[in-house]
């Protein structure tokens, strides 16, 4: 007789699949600010889930099974880790800033104190929920089942990168090269910070990669 029986990644992957679908309709339908989507909407779908699904239906600590480290020691050595990613991130940005106007500038109208502020905490907020729900979750899962970091992290990006879909092709600012550039760096972003959440059983040095990008891609469109 045949076994039906769903297995763990299955279920967490079903799950994946259902906030990725209340996301798409939320992106879709509501139009509400920035700042209501990072500090407000993406806890609730993206992680909120999370956490009622390890707590009740996997029965386990929460920050230990989504690699959470509240270490702050170790939190200072990764930090320098996330910092010297965040400048390739850097050179990066000025290369596609030089696709778009042919010219190496970056930054030319840097925000004031208040609202480079707000740019580090939105992007520190998008960096938590999304590395907790496409790393800490669905690619613990997936690397559990498989033991192989590269397919793992190569199948964890492409879900990842579907989150980003409603985003990337819904905004005005983003086309032609930039749209190419933007999903090429997409999957790049999200490789490595896989092989690095595996490599050092943490999500603090995804959580700050994600951040400095997006510190960079937000500054690129001021």
């Amino acid at each position: 007789m045949k076994d039906n029986k769903v297995t763990p990644t299955q279920k967490a992957l079903n799950l994946w699949a259902v906030i990725l679908i209340v996301w798409s309709i939320y992106r879709t339908y509501l139009k509400l600010p920035e700042w209501f989507d990072e500090f407000i909407a993406k806890p609730l779908v993206f992680v909120l889930p999370i956490f009622y699904y390890v707590k009740k239906v996997e029965k386990k600590e929460i920050f230990s099974a989504l690699f959470i480290n509240r270490n702050f020691k170790s939190f200072i050595k990764e930090f320098f880790i996330s910092f010297g990613v965040g400048i390739i991130l850097l050179l990066t940005a000025l290369f596609s800033v030089y696709l778009r106007s042919n010219k190496i500038s970056l930054f030319t109208n840097f925000p004031n104190i208040s609202q480079f502020g707000l740019i580090i905490f939105t992007a520190l907020a998008t960096g938590i929920t999304e590395e907790i729900l496409s790393r800490g979750f669905v690619l613990k899962r997936l690397y559990e089942e498989s033991k192989n970091a590269y397919t793992s992290s190569f199948f964890a990006s492409i879900l990842f990168f579907f989150l980003h879909v409603p985003i990337l092709f819904v905004n005005n600012r983003i086309n032609g090269q930039m749209l190419l550039m933007f999903m090429v760096m997409d999957l790049f972003l999200s490789m490595v910070n896989g092989l690095i959440m595996i490599q050092r059983k943490s999500l603090t040095v995804p959580i700050l990669i994600h951040a400095f990008y997006n510190v960079v891609v937000a500054l690129s469109f001021i």
